[in-house]
């Protein structure tokens, strides 16, 4: 079956990779392959917050099987702007994603991405453990999702 040229290229398009990185979970979400939306994909736990062999693991087999071009990692700032511990730490992590991978890692502002997956899951409806297992793949999602939008009112 032949196809336009247009479309064979939009359906080569990699996808992206949205992270919440958290002490004790990441947050996971994946783009469709025309970057439009994102969508939750799964939470990885963590044993510890001093180790991350497990987690890296889990995201490269995701970035292999899923055809990620690019993993957006939410940066925590503070309220004000200023960056924190949480940032360096999130800035390590988006470090050894990229050693790792060779996949080139963006850090996205995150502010007020949990209050916000937090609401989403509350207006849904859902709460207790039912959102406790959600929040961070839906603040990954929008984390993704205010990043793919940014790229596109860019271009157009």
């Amino acid at each position: 079956m032949l196809q336009k040229p247009g479309i064979m290229r939009a359906m080569k398009t990699e996808r992206m990779l949205g992270l919440d990185f958290g002490s004790k979970t990441v947050g996971v979400a994946i783009s469709d392959p025309f970057l439009l939306t994102a969508q939750p994909m799964e939470t990885i736990k963590r044993e510890r917050e001093t180790k991350l062999r497990r987690t890296l693991a889990r995201i490269d087999e995701i970035i292999r099987t899923e055809q990620i071009g690019r993993v957006v990692v939410g940066y925590p700032r503070h309220l004000s702007g200023e960056e924190g511990t949480r940032c360096q730490k999130a800035r390590e992590f988006a470090e050894r994603i990229e050693r790792r991978t060779d996949v080139p890692v963006v850090l996205w502002d995150e502010r007020l991405s949990t209050v916000e997956a937090e609401g989403v899951l509350k207006e849904a409806g859902i709460r207790g453990a039912d959102m406790k297992q959600s929040v961070d793949k839906i603040a990954a999602a929008l984390i993704l999702q205010n990043y793919l939008d940014s790229i596109r009112n860019s271009e157009g």
